[in-house]
């Protein structure tokens, strides 16, 4: 069933416009017609099963049959700080880290990060990479639209780490295992990746100072977008979460 997403929660019985572009991708690309159903999901993490009832030049009008739970969502929130790469490269994470159902993602500047965007060329990044993170959350049936953040430079993204129950780095030069890291306990998780050239001595020493535990992906070294993909995939994997 097609899943689309909306501001408030409404109530059975009730009828909404869909309008904008969720109009025209039901209208035009899914040739959806009066009768069919489809899901919208609120912020709450609730699904509305919806009749449409009409389709004119104002939207597509819709009655609200029916709400559930949405179950889609992990019980763990992991919020990745991955190093800006260059080229579509952090379309690529962010698209892949939706589907695996990251929680939130901060794009963070390191000293060896070669795509450096200044600040109002990020902001039009911004707008594609969230509009990125929100067709992937409707692909893959999300009870949230992941945010993707402004771009952090390393020491604030560290300051960040107080508000989380476990931070991982995960470093080429080595690490823990990350089975003896993520716990059953851990409910808010910060995930740290590298740039293409990796983080520098200083900042390794930065982040571990701020309460990051260092840990593995084995013993290949990774793409700096394959290693986001990979970690997820193992704490989602470790908490229960792709079960």
């Amino acid at each position: 069933m097609d899943w689309f997403f909306i501001g408030s929660h409404p109530s059975v019985g009730d009828r909404l416009v869909i309008d904008g572009e969720d109009a025209v991708h039901i209208t035009k690309s899914l040739r959806m017609s009066v009768g069919e159903v489809i899901t919208l999901c609120s912020p709450d993490k609730t699904e509305h099963k919806s009749m449409i009832e009409s389709i004119d030049g104002e939207g597509v009008h819709v009655r609200i049959c029916d709400d559930e739970e949405c179950f889609h969502e992990p019980d763990v929130d992991v919020t990745l700080f991955f190093a800006m790469t260059k080229g579509d490269k952090p379309e690529t994470v962010i698209q892949k880290s939706v589907e695996l159902g990251v929680h939130a993602i901060v794009p963070v500047l390191t000293s060896r990060c070669v795509a450096r965007p200044d600040k109002k060329s990020f902001e039009k990044k911004l707008a594609r990479y969230q509009k990125i993170a929100l067709q992937a959350a409707m692909q893959s049936r999300r009870g949230i639209v992941p945010q993707v953040g402004m771009l952090t430079e390393l020491q604030e993204a560290a300051r960040m780490l107080k508000d989380y129950d476990r931070s991982i780095l995960f470093y080429e030069g080595g690490g823990a295992p990350l089975r003896e890291l993520v716990g059953a306990q851990d409910k808010k998780i910060a995930v740290f990746i590298g740039p293409e050239g990796g983080f520098s001595g200083d900042e390794v020493q930065l982040l571990c100072d701020s309460g990051c535990d260092r840990a593995t992906l084995g013993p290949r070294i990774l793409r700096a977008e394959t290693a986001p993909l990979a970690a997820l995939t193992a704490i989602m994997l470790l908490s229960g979460n792709l079960e």
